[in-house]
């Protein structure tokens, strides 16, 4: 996991023998490190921001003699990429579904993203999530499109134990999510999980039915679902889908594939929200709470 952009950052860091770092002495240094960055999925904006927090804290600093001068470099690109992921903010899910369980009404989240990012998954992922904690969920198969998206929510609901909400194929998505939220009113159910088509970013079309699916159902947070794997596609994705619905928060899938580890800066910064899970694998308990701490660690 993120192998190659540790192994390029860490190649970088070791050219790093002066004692004293001057403008001059850190501009060939900093030159290559935005390249690594570059080539590992790293957007150009994130990777300048970084290279330029790392010259104006290191330019002219002198370190004490015997001190370890690759150890403040580390520790100061770790601050900077914390700093990049910082900007998204944080969402602690969990405390949204108990304060939302306390008014007696569902707690309602939209899926959101392209076809193939391992969205339908992810849906049965994060109710897994919930039930571990006490919560009741029900599934809407608001992806009235992709032939087979019905039935595979369908098995995924059976797997978990829990009720999935459908109409037929070409029926209103919009109408599927209402009723799985009138479901979950009527029946006490904590969080209602809404399944939607996935979409390419320029699809006007499904673009306007799922900000119709938005409309009905105002939901409490709308999530979009990228793949690590695609790199920038994914934040060019999420870009969008914050352009024309406003996401509140992103889960990353496949990250226990992606050598390069570029997207989680990239989309965090682009779009000004936080990852609040990312996908390790294919099981209903492959999902992880998203740790800035430790993703700055494994890069670092």
């Amino acid at each position: 996991m993120f192998e190659k952009v540790r192994e390029g950052v860490g190649k970088v860091i070791d050219k790093i023998t002066v004692k004293e770092l001057s403008e001059k002495e850190l501009d060939g240094i900093l030159w290559e490190l935005q390249l690594v960055l570059l080539q590992n999925d790293v957007s150009l904006r994130v990777a300048e921001k970084i290279t330029q927090s790392l010259k104006e804290k290191l330019v002219g600093g002198r370190v004490k003699r015997f001190s370890d001068v690759r150890g403040m470099v580390r520790a100061t690109l770790r601050e900077a990429v914390l700093d990049v992921l910082g900007s998204g903010g944080k969402i602690d899910l969990v405390k949204l579904v108990e304060e939302k369980r306390k008014t007696g009404e569902p707690f309602t989240m939209v899926f959101l993203g392209v076809n193939g990012t391992g969205k339908t998954l992810s849906v049965a992922k994060v109710a897994r999530f919930l039930q571990k904690r006490g919560f009741s969920c029900v599934l809407a198969a608001a992806d009235t499109f992709r032939a087979g998206s019905i039935e595979q929510l369908e098995k995924h609901a059976k797997a978990l134990g829990v009720k999935c909400i459908k109409q037929s194929y070409r029926s209103d998505a919009a109408a599927v999510a209402w009723d799985a939220v009138e479901h979950a009113r009527a029946r006490h159910i904590n969080a209602v999980l809404v399944d939607t088509a996935g979409r390419m970013q320029t699809d006007k079309n499904l673009l306007d039915e799922m900000k119709k699916i938005v409309r009905v159902v105002n939901p409490d947070l709308k999530v979009f679902v990228g793949d690590a794997l695609t790199g920038n596609d994914a934040v060019e994705q999420a870009e969008r889908f914050n352009e024309e619905v406003g996401i509140d928060g992103i889960i990353l899938t496949k990250v226990d594939a992606d050598v390069k580890g570029g997207a989680a800066l990239s989309v965090t910064y682009a779009t000004g929200k936080p990852i609040m899970f990312i996908g390790v694998g294919q099981s209903y308990d492959d999902l992880e709470k998203f740790d800035p701490e430790w993703f700055a660690e494994r890069i670092v």
